[in-house]
């Protein structure tokens, strides 16, 4: 069987990111409250503009990773539904002290992406790169491939997909989406924020900052998040544990952060030994006969 990578769509198609869920900040104190509970810098960011991040608790462990969104009026944080019932009340454990208000948000999370799609956002919204729209924001991710939010369902005139497409395209791209399951597992460059632009080293203090900056400086990080595609037919969840083939026998080799299966195929991302060589063959621990191998990451981990 021939590896199919998820097909691209062959024109500007909408999904609904119900996956995701939104936290927004407001108050005057909002910028600064932020920048000292996560690893992006957050006072760099002016209204139109996007970064990804992650919350660490105070051993530089993920409690989870998110997008940021600076908006006029507030910050709006999107991640993973399921990471919010632990990372909320850590969010906004001294929001007392701050002139800050932390809330879930009922704006919507939309993506668009097909071929035509960068066209199709400068004609629509007049927008080259990520900016502010009339009913929100949206963001570039790569070509052809953008994020909205939006106050108020736009109601686009585009086809629709199921978000899992979505998720596929992202693993391709490496980008990770932390689940309930991995909360506390892994410090920030476990799931490659560094080379995703999602750690400032330079913002000062924040909480779980000593073990990041320790694991830049003194190399202290020894895995990092890895794609991986092959052949599988049982079903493939977040926090499965992927296993290495070592000659005739196999080892616990790391565990499954996001999958994409169709017709007996899959693709992954998971993290692993930084040092695991390039022909390395792994297979799902529930399923002896899936064979799974490195794809190329689209981006460099070189500090």
């Amino acid at each position: 069987m021939s590896l199919q990578p998820p097909v691209f769509p062959a024109e500007p198609t909408q999904f609904l990111l119900t996956d995701l869920s939104l936290v927004r900040l407001t108050g005057e104190d909002r910028v600064k409250y932020l920048q000292g509970q996560v690893t992006c810098d957050v006072s760099a960011l002016t209204p139109g503009q996007s970064t990804l991040g992650g919350h660490c608790d105070a051993k530089g462990k993920l409690w989870g990773n998110f997008r940021l969104y600076c908006l006029p009026e507030c910050l709006l944080l999107q991640t993973k539904a399921s990471l919010l019932a632990r990372q909320l009340p850590e969010l906004k454990k001294f929001a007392v002290f701050a002139k800050v208000d932390i809330q879930q948000s009922e704006w919507t999370s939309l993506a668009i992406a097909g071929t035509g799609t960068d066209a199709w956002i400068a004609a629509q919204l007049g927008l080259g790169d990520s900016g502010l729209t009339p009913q929100g924001m949206a963001v570039r991710v790569a070509t052809d491939r953008w994020l909205l939010l939006c106050e108020q369902d736009p109601a686009l005139t585009l086809p629709k997909a199921e978000q899992a497409l979505w998720w596929a395209l992202d693993i391709q791209a490496g980008i990770p989406h932390l689940e309930a399951v991995h909360q506390g597992e892994y410090i920030p460059q476990m799931i490659n924020l560094q080379a995703l632009g999602g750690i400032s080293f330079t913002k000062g203090c924040y909480m779980g900052q000593e073990t990041v900056a320790r694991a830049k400086y003194r190399g202290a990080s020894n895995r990092a998040l890895f794609v991986l595609a092959g052949e599988a037919t049982a079903p493939v969840a977040s926090g499965d544990t992927l296993e290495l083939q070592l000659g005739e026998n196999w080892r616990r080799g790391g565990l499954v952060l996001n999958a994409w299966q169709q017709n007996g195929q899959v693709w992954l991302t998971a993290v692993l030994p930084k040092d695991t060589e390039a022909d390395a063959i792994y297979r799902l621990k529930q399923e002896e006969g899936s064979r799974l191998h490195l794809q190329l990451l689209p981006y460099s981990l070189a500090e």
